[in-house]
């Protein structure tokens, strides 16, 4: 957990430095109410209190990066709590959550405060996503540069690349993550843009969004995510696919939250699929 915390700073700061101390405040409400929610939850529950683990922060830090900085900040304690209870400790706590829990906390919101939740501006200044100006066929699109580093509109940690980057490629490195889930993931959503003529090209529409945050912190998470390789990567593919099949045909032109809480519900039909051999078992028709 605290290796993936560090790796989610470099996002943490460039959220900071292009939205300024408001992004700053969203995510420092959301980590506050996700580590009290688990805490009186566990000490009502008669559990004992765990939020040392850090995975309350990890959760409040996530769902921060997936909210626009204008975010009303009841809104994001509302989400932090929802997120926390309904979706982590009704299911048992750590580790036996169904699906991300940032990632429903984000949905439920979406669902609930649809105008606050596509509200973007930058440096005060309210605008389109390039993603929703990819998918109106209206406005101007950022260059690579600005997408690269940050200095366009959308949530608060999903903006920046380069950041992102940073901290996928850190976890790989630690071995915290494979490889195999974020690049089948990105490969797939680059792909088909291509195949269905999106506007802009396949390298601006793998650097917008929440693709990178999605890809490399939500997608990998071990309670929500296959067990085997072939398992990852079919889950992989199963998000890029969905995720382009809504920003290319959906009403809502971003995809990523739901492409992986659709195949987070599909991990135990693929496990199933792709089991693991028992340790010591041996194979079948040893010596014959």
């Amino acid at each position: 957990m605290a290796n993936v915390v560090l790796a989610l700073v470099p996002a943490g700061i460039a959220g900071g430095y292009f939205f300024g101390s408001r992004a700053v405040l969203v995510m420092a409400v959301c980590i506050a109410a996700c580590v009290v929610s688990e805490a009186v939850w566990q000490k009502l529950s008669g559990l004992k209190v765990a939020v040392s683990d850090l995975s309350a922060v990890l959760t409040g830090l996530l769902l921060a990066y997936n909210l626009p900085p204008s975010i009303p900040l009841w809104m994001a304690a509302v989400g932090g709590a929802f997120a926390i209870i309904i979706v982590k400790q009704f299911f048992g706590g750590l580790g036996q959550n169904i699906m991300n829990p940032a990632l429903a906390g984000r949905a439920m919101m979406l669902i609930c405060w649809p105008v606050a939740m596509t509200t973007w501006a930058l440096n005060g200044i309210s605008g389109a996503t390039p993603l929703a100006v990819i998918k109106s066929g209206s406005g101007e699109l950022p260059s690579l540069m600005d997408a690269f580093i940050g200095n366009i509109g959308g949530c608060i940690g999903e903006t920046s690349a380069i950041a992102l980057l940073i901290g996928g490629v850190y976890l790989i490195a630690r071995g915290i993550i494979s490889w195999r889930i974020p690049v089948v993931y990105i490969a797939t959503v680059a792909v088909l843009s291509v195949i269905t003529g999106r506007a802009g090209g396949p390298v601006l529409e793998i650097l917008t969004g929440g693709l990178m945050l999605g890809a490399f912190f939500m997608a990998t998470d071990y309670a929500t995510s296959p067990m085997t390789p072939p398992g990852q990567i079919a889950f992989a593919l199963g998000c890029g696919i969905i995720a382009s099949l809504i920003r290319a045909f959906g009403g809502y032109p971003e995809g990523v939250s739901y492409s992986i809480l659709i195949m987070n519900l599909a991990v135990p039909i693929i496990d199933r699929l792709t089991p693991t051999r028992i340790l010591g078992e041996a194979k079948k028709n040893a010596g014959k």
